[in-house]
């Protein structure tokens, strides 16, 4: 009977907790149905009188939104494609391969973790200027294309495998790449999923270096557009919050694949570790 107790109060608690969690989102979804009066309404409305897609199709008509959620898709799967190659090909090489240096070169790059930013973004925006790469796909993505949190994350992983599984697949005849492929790999999916679900939500909501590097609507991301459908209608926040809606959709949608193997992945290094 006490567990029974236990176990309806954590669930009353969690139902809780997700709905204060998750209320904004649904607050600014039914706002994004309202018109202006009834979003500025004293009332306070929770519920719109009426589903109205006027703010949805104002978005559309004002911003290239599809061509904005299409390039910040773009960029952040490539991104995440990338960081899960270098990353785990990096980790794997300071986990099993001897050579001088190898510790230098480690902090070296978790080194690279504590520059901020904003601390390198001009030297990074002159580099991409000086190749003519800006207001291209190539200025978004190849500068993120490593993560010294990716390595690190990646070979804390790959200390917790043991060594006689290497051990066994050389005996057997396995070359190095291919105990990387076949074995490695499959048995660190929850930890690459967690990090490529990371990776792609901060890709997603990247806004200075995007609007540094791009000019044109036709390279623009989401979080550029919003900002220029928010110039165009200073006082009309029912198409702002509609925009906004359009573009957490796909993100929540990622995540929401992803949870799971986000989940496992961070128990995986909490556990094993």
């Amino acid at each position: 009977m006490f567990n029974k107790r236990k176990r309806l109060t954590l669930w009353i608690v969690n139902i809780i907790i997700g709905l204060i969690i998750i209320f904004p989102i649904l607050y600014v979804l039914s706002l994004s149905f309202m018109n202006q009066d009834e979003i500025l309404s004293p009332t306070h409305k929770l519920i719109p009188s009426a589903l109205r897609f006027d703010n949805y199709k104002q978005v559309i008509d004002s911003v290239p939104i599809f061509q904005f959620i299409l390039n910040s898709f773009v960029v952040s799967l490539a991104i995440t494609v990338g960081q899960i190659i270098t990353s785990s090909l990096a980790a794997y090489a300071f986990v099993y391969f001897e050579f001088p240096g190898k510790k230098f070169l480690f902090l070296a790059v978790l080194s690279t973790m504590m520059i901020p930013g904003e601390a390198i973004i001009i030297s990074n925006y002159l580099t991409v200027s000086s190749l003519e790469w800006l207001d291209s796909y190539k200025s978004l993505i190849i500068p993120y294309l490593a993560s010294a949190m990716g390595i690190f994350m990646l070979r804390q992983y790959y200390l917790t495998v043991p060594k006689e599984l290497k051990e066994s697949a050389q005996i057997d005849g396995c070359s190095d790449f291919k105990f990387f492929l076949q074995i490695l790999l499959p048995i660190s999916k929850p930890t690459l999923g967690a990090l490529g679900i990371y990776t792609f939500l901060s890709t997603w909501n990247q806004y200075m270096w995007p609007l540094l590097v791009t000019n044109t609507p036709e390279k623009r991301t989401v979080q550029i557009g919003i900002s220029m459908l928010q110039f165009s209608e200073s006082q009309s926040y029912g198409p702002i919050l509609a925009g906004v809606v359009m573009i957490l959709i796909p993100s929540i949608v990622i995540f929401m694949i992803g949870q799971k193997q986000m989940v496992k992945g961070i128990i995986a290094g909490a556990v094993k570790g």
